[in-house]
């Protein structure tokens, strides 16, 4: 039997510093948030000031982020070449990979869940469609896209599509990733134990006579007495039928800003930074007077070099987060140069994980750079994510998304005989003559997102 008692051992971690939870923080905030942060870094760090002096077109049209790097160098001889070195070193690709890696303190669902699917002890494979699972999830929560879908966008077979979707349903919260209601209630009445139970065999077959109070009926249904049906309806009212309502950003949705502009410049497609979304920001002279000066307090001193040091890695951080966003949104726009040309019907599938190796950064990073970033655009403007989008590929071997899938349905719908309207079967034979595969409730899934009724009722209504 092993003896109780203490011991001492040693032991390496990986852990985030205060420093670095601020970079990434900073990555995944929209322009609204941002400058809300940048406030409370200017009330807190008396060394920061925003520049409101007037400039000339030309200079705006340059990124005021690199003209402050060049002014934080100047810095350097006061605070020394050890207290000038913060964060990670600039000419480190690896340092800077893993700065970019590392998680940060989550903030939306997506980012909680990628936080618990980076801690999952499984394959690469099995890791990069969880990914593709919880980047296809809705503000609710739930998947909406079908598990073939899945499976053609991450590049695996059905079945290792299902696996990764049930590691991603066993994350927190309980129900989150269910292509449906009744999947995202079953899911939280297994883990409480009750999979067998009384409540499982309600939401499996009986919702609707849940819904409508029906006890009675049940009773006969499930041969068990009313008290125990009236508990089990008692116990389904307390389950979350939207698992990620709690990470919903009302005030993100309420206001928009764009980080980006898309614009033709020589006859390309340039991305633009919105520069006025961020202040200009600066570390003021007066305390390089200060620093300067002989003969001043040693606490005060080192004071004003903790706010410098501070500050001017929030300038880093702010240079490096213009730099990456610019970088994914110009990867996106060369993949999706058709779109920009001729409209949304000629929008193509796209995923992270192809921007990421065009960017040379981590999928985590491409979806902390992407959320709840908004674009503006010739045709509108549209949330950056918009444009990673599932597809499908023809027999000639082109790429069709999702969008103009549905686009080609609502064309063949309008152009139908009312007498003969197609029926979803028919749509999918359509397809297939023009070497697209389709499943025919997939083709169901997006009439009814196309608010199209079905056949039987386009031709009662014709």
């Amino acid at each position: 039997m092993p003896s109780l008692g203490l011991f001492q051992s040693v032991r390496l971690n990986q852990s985030l510093s205060p420093q670095m939870q601020q970079s990434l923080a900073l990555l995944q905030v929209p322009a609204v948030e941002l400058r809300s942060a940048i406030t409370q870094e200017l009330l807190a760090n008396p060394v920061l000031e925003e520049e409101l002096e007037l400039v000339s077109p030309e200079e705006e049209r340059e990124s005021s982020l690199e003209a402050l790097a060049e002014t934080e160098e100047s810095w350097r001889e006061y605070l020394g070449p050890t207290e000038a070195r913060v964060g990670i070193a600039e000419d480190s690709d690896e340092k800077r990979q893993y700065f970019f890696d590392s998680q940060a303190v989550p903030e939306t669902l997506r980012d909680f869940l990628t936080r618990q699917l980076t801690a999952w002890p499984g394959d690469p494979e099995l890791l990069r469609t969880g990914i593709e699972v919880i980047g296809n999830l809705d503000d609710r929560g739930y998947l909406r896209i079908d598990l073939d879908e899945l499976a053609v966008v991450a590049e695996v077979s059905q079945e290792r599509a299902e696996e990764a979707l049930q590691m991603v349903q066993s994350f927190d919260p309980a129900g989150v990733a269910a292509r449906s209601l009744k999947e995202c209630l079953l899911i939280q009445l297994r883990r409480q134990g009750k999979g067998e139970e009384v409540e499982a065999k309600i939401v499996e077959n009986h919702l609707e006579l849940l819904a409508r109070r029906k006890f009675p009926e049940l009773v006969k249904l499930l041969h068990v007495p009313l008290p125990r049906i009236a508990a089990a309806a008692r116990l389904i009212r307390t389950l979350q039928p939207n698992p990620g309502g709690s990470f919903r950003r009302t005030e993100r949705e309420a206001v928009i800003e764009v980080d980006l502009q898309v614009e033709k410049v020589d006859g390309k497609w340039t991305v633009l930074a919105n520069e006025a979304a961020i202040p200009r920001l600066r570390i003021s002279g007066a305390y390089k007077d200060l620093l300067h000066a002989n003969g001043q307090d040693p606490g005060l001193r080192n004071y004003l070099k903790e706010k410098i040091r501070s500050g001017r890695f929030l300038l880093k951080c702010l240079r490096l987060r213009q730099q990456t966003l610019s970088e994914v949104a110009s990867a996106v726009v060369d993949c999706q140069t058709e779109f920009f040309d001729r409209g949304l019907s000629r929008l193509r599938p796209l995923t992270m994980s192809e921007i990421a190796r065009r960017v040379g950064i981590h999928e985590t990073t491409v979806s902390r750079a992407i959320a709840n970033k908004y674009i503006e655009t010739p045709h509108g403007i549209f949330e950056l994510k918009y444009f990673f989008r599932p597809g499908y590929q023809t027999a000639k071997g082109d790429l069709l998304s999702n969008q103009t899938i549905k686009a080609a349905i609502e064309e063949m719908v309008r152009k139908e005989d009312p007498r003969n309207p197609l029926s979803d079967q028919d749509i999918v034979v359509a397809f297939r003559e023009k070497g697209i595969v389709l499943a025919r409730r997939t083709v169901a899934k997006y009439r009814a997102a196309l608010k199209i009724l079905p056949s039987h009722l386009r031709k009662s209504a014709a």
